[in-house]
């Protein structure tokens, strides 16, 4: 297995690394992959949740030209999938690690250039979590926003900072729906199936919320992987 580290960075929250490599397992296709310490964090191989994220999230947006916030950036297909719907009017990416920035300054990873090159794009560091209490953009803290898409911990109960759990509670929740315009949109991507006790929570949080579990095969068990999109929307 071929490995080549295009960037090694310490972080506040760890050593993060953005590597490529060419696979055997899957007849030699490159896979950029994404990893803070231990954790591996996202690999271009397995896309189907972030792209659903935006898809669910979005199909869910009544706004004729909605803005949008995303949090975390990570290889950026989130927020390219936001892109391609022409009407969406402007895009927000928060990303708390400015290096996971420069990897789509620099060209570094395959979807920077469409993202920098979009003038509805514009990709802020900040920490999210911090910034759902007193507002996302930093510019206008009044701004609110038609969809908020978040992607940063693993799941609400597997989070990559123990500071962010009362994130995932009611109270935390509720942060965000204040930022959201009436009738807005909150979409949550997590690696692991249906939560009922999150399910509960959202319900607490939001005037209604779904639950979709997007499936896709995985190469390496020959088999099939799942993730889960919780949709929620604010009262009118």
């Amino acid at each position: 297995m071929d490995v080549e580290e295009l960037d090694y960075q310490k972080t506040s929250l760890g050593e993060l690394v953005l590597r490529r490599r060419r696979d055997p397992a899957l007849q030699g296709e490159t896979v950029l992959e994404v990893k803070l310490g231990d954790d591996f964090l996202m690999s271009s191989r397995f896309t189907a949740g972030e792209i659903a994220l935006a898809e669910q999230g979005l199909a869910a947006v009544r706004a004729a030209r909605p803005t949008v916030c995303v949090g975390g950036l990570g290889l950026g297909y989130t927020a390219a999938a936001v892109l391609a719907h022409e009407a969406v009017r402007a895009l927000l990416v928060v990303e708390l690690l400015a290096p996971v920035i420069a990897w789509h300054r620099r060209g570094l990873v395959p979807l920077g250039a469409t993202l920098v090159a979009d003038p509805r794009c514009r990709l802020a560091q900040g920490d999210f979590f911090a910034l759902a209490r007193s507002g996302f953009d930093a510019k206008d803290p009044t701004c609110r926003f038609d969809a908020v898409l978040l992607d940063i911990d693993h799941s609400p109960g597997h989070v990559l900072d123990a500071r962010r759990g009362a994130f995932y509670e009611v109270e935390g929740l509720r942060g965000i729906a204040r930022q959201l315009n009436p009738g807005g949109v909150f979409a949550l991507w997590s690696n692991e199936l249906p939560d009922a006790a999150f399910e509960r929570v959202l319900e607490g949080a939001f005037a209604v919320s779904q639950t979709h579990v997007v499936r896709f095969a995985n190469p390496y068990t020959g088999g099939e992987a799942a993730n889960t999109v919780y949709v929620a929307r604010a009262a009118d």
